[in-house]
């Protein structure tokens, strides 16, 4: 069994620590023999908090739990000081979260702004008026202000990628859960991207999945490593690449005594472990710092 118990509050929660927006405590899920979630502890404050982990890491699963997809099969979460479990409780949380899945499904037939519409009329934005005011404004936000009319069948993989993002936005949500976001968007759209987030973190708590670790030390303010369903390391992106001071070192040949080796594009190797007697450290960066805490290496 993996435990964690972990709070990341992050610089951009102050004041907020004894009233983190999501509290999981003890949980647990299972799919059939599989464990994805493994009595997980973890408390999250305002800002912009990255999940990193492998593949199979549990990290999906434990973002649908936040956007109340899923229940724990035991343990508790806690969205925003309401209880999930309370159906009145989670429809008010369904009310203050934007939610963008992995592998959003959109109506093809539909154009983007309807997309966003039929998604706020389900949020409960019942002022037809307000309601495209309000659709128009988050379309216009990522980017789609020229394309909002266009069947979702003729846009491209990115854009309906953003068509996703801007219901995710709408009514400017106190939570906003976000499985990799940035999943086929281009570089200039990436940077929007940041930009955008950094806005929303600024009254409330994004919590998104990603695979880049540049983005994590570009906009997060937290970040959570999990690996095997347990958190393994929650804090900021300068102490996650602390973990590898004094753990990291180059040379021109592949060295065995290394935990993890690996070329770089100059044609030398990087190296992770213990520093042979010696050799000059490298500066670590926060890719080091997470090989070390996926991998367990002391």
């Amino acid at each position: 069994m993996n435990t964690s118990h972990t709070t990341a509050t992050g610089p951009a929660a102050a004041g907020q620590a004894d009233h983190p927006a999501v509290v999981a405590e003890g949980v647990t899920k299972r799919f059939g023999r599989t464990v994805a979630v493994d009595h997980l502890d973890l408390a999250l404050g305002r800002g912009v908090i990255g999940l990193l982990g492998p593949n199979g890491a549990g990290k999906t699963t434990l973002l649908r739990t936040f956007a109340t997809v899923l229940a724990p099969d035991a343990g508790q979460v806690r969205l925003l000081g309401l209880d999930p479990a309370r159906p009145t409780e989670r429809l008010e949380i369904r009310r203050r979260l934007g939610y963008l899945p992995q592998r959003p499904e959109l109506y093809r037939s539909f154009t983007a702004f309807e997309v966003v519409e039929y998604v706020a009329i389900l949020k409960e934005h019942t002022d037809r008026r307000r309601r495209a005011a309000e659709c128009r404004r988050v379309l216009e936000l990522v980017g789609l202000a020229d394309l909002m009319h266009r069947r979702v069948r003729t846009l491209s993989g990115g854009m309906q990628q953003r068509v996703a993002l801007a219901a995710s936005l709408l009514g400017t949500p106190d939570l906003l859960v976000l499985d990799e976001p940035a999943t086929g968007l281009d570089p200039e759209q990436r940077l929007g991207l940041r930009s955008l987030l950094a806005e929303t973190a600024s009254h409330g708590t994004v919590v998104l999945s990603t695979h880049n670790t540049a983005e994590v030390a570009a906009l997060c303010t937290t970040v959570v490593v999990m690996t095997q369903g347990a958190v393994v390391f929650a804090g900021t992106p300068a102490e996650l690449t602390a973990l590898a001071e004094g753990r990291v070192w180059e040379s021109e040949v592949q060295e065995h005594v290394a935990a993890r080796s690996w070329m770089t594009a100059s044609g030398t190797y990087r190296h992770l472990g213990t520093l042979p007697v010696g050799t000059e450290a490298a500066t670590p960066t926060l890719d080091d710092g997470y090989l070390l805490a996926v991998r367990g290496i002391r």
